[in-house]
């Protein structure tokens, strides 16, 4: 497993990633030999070497796949392979990561034109001249 690549600046070492097939278990407990067995990716968030930045965002964040005690467990679905279990996972974890590390900008306050305030007073007037003369008319016989 290579280095994943978060963003131009972040990289994860292949070693803070911790990937196991565990393999379903029978009624009896028995173990059952599944061709797609089950991969856990595991992740320990106080440990890694993101920047603390990154740490405290995914330690406050609320998402099902991070456990209390700061530990990113990504699990994988029954009908995939091995391989794309893993390639799945590790595509999970990149993406919780890169969801941390933006920044959403503050979208500053537009002011309105002219034209177009211009063109919000014409239309109030036409509204209240309208309701002014509803009812007003009256047919003469």
């Amino acid at each position: 497993m290579p280095n994943l690549k978060i963003s131009n600046t972040l990289t994860l070492d292949e070693n803070e990633v911790e990937i196991s097939a565990i393999r379903a278990q029978g009624s009896g407990g028995q173990k059952v030999n599944k061709v797609s067995a089950a991969i856990h990716l595991r992740f320990e968030i106080e440990t890694s070497s993101l920047p603390a930045f990154y740490k405290e965002k995914l330690l406050s964040l609320k998402d099902k796949r991070i456990t209390k005690d700061g530990t990113i467990v990504i699990k994988s679905q029954q009908h995939r392979s091995q391989e794309q279990n893993r390639d799945e996972a590790l595509k999970r974890l990149v993406e919780l990561i890169k969801s941390v590390s933006v920044v959403k900008k503050k979208r500053l306050p537009t002011k309105p034109t002219k034209g177009s305030v211009h063109r919000r007073l014409d239309s109030k007037k036409k509204q209240s001249n309208k309701k002014r003369l509803r009812g007003k008319w009256t047919v003469d016989s």
